[in-house]
């Protein structure tokens, strides 16, 4: 093989990236912006049952929030930076707010 890639030995044990200082941010914007997208998607489902018992809606509904709000403050590592963290659980909860402005009873007029 004429054109093979070979890694120089230096390149091999090169030590990984140390931690980036910016977790901080990433939590803050997990913990602050993941709740208000938790109790705004809950909001949203509380919404949609209308036609559900509400001891059966109300469980539903309060339940939905732990998970959510988990897998926000879970997933919000893998963003590059805190502050793309910030703008886009920023643009969700927006986006979430939207929608349950437009679902509720007096929202489109």
């Amino acid at each position: 093989m004429p054109d093979a890639h070979v890694e120089p030995i230096a390149d091999r044990h090169k030590k990984p990236d140390p931690i980036r200082p910016d977790w901080i941010s990433k939590t803050l914007a997990g913990l602050l912006l993941g709740l208000c997208l938790a109790l705004t998607c809950s909001a949203l489902l509380a919404a949609l049952l209308t036609a559900m018992p509400l001891a059966v809606s109300g469980q539903l509904v309060m339940w939905l929030v732990p998970p959510v709000w988990l897998c926000v403050l879970s997933g919000v590592y893998f963003f590059s930076s805190g502050l793309r963290a910030w703008a886009w659980l920023a643009g969700a909860n927006a986006l979430a707010l939207g929608l349950w402005w437009l679902q509720r009873p007096g929202g489109v007029a």
